[in-house]
């Protein structure tokens, strides 16, 4: 899914379309690979949801979320504009 705003400051919303229940990771890193949000970590079910990241304290720049469902993993460019 998208995330909007996009780019986005302090708050973005991520969709996430299951296609079937189960543990989800979701989660945002800086260009360096390292963790600085951590979304979800949790059991989902099946359907769309929305995630929203709040990045108040976060230093401008560009960011990947990592999604991880079952077998898939999807990666979103985000950029943040202070």
């Amino acid at each position: 899914g998208a995330a909007y705003p996009n780019p986005f400051n302090p708050v973005t919303n991520l969709e996430l379309a299951l296609h079937a229940d189960g543990f989800v990771h979701m989660a945002v890193y800086n260009v360096r690979g390292q963790i600085v949000g951590e979304l979800v970590n949790r059991d989902m079910n099946a359907g769309y949801h929305n995630i929203s990241w709040n990045a108040d304290g976060i230093s401008s720049g560009m960011y990947f979320v990592k999604v991880e469902a079952g077998s898939n993993a999807a990666i979103q460019k985000l950029m943040l504009l202070k």
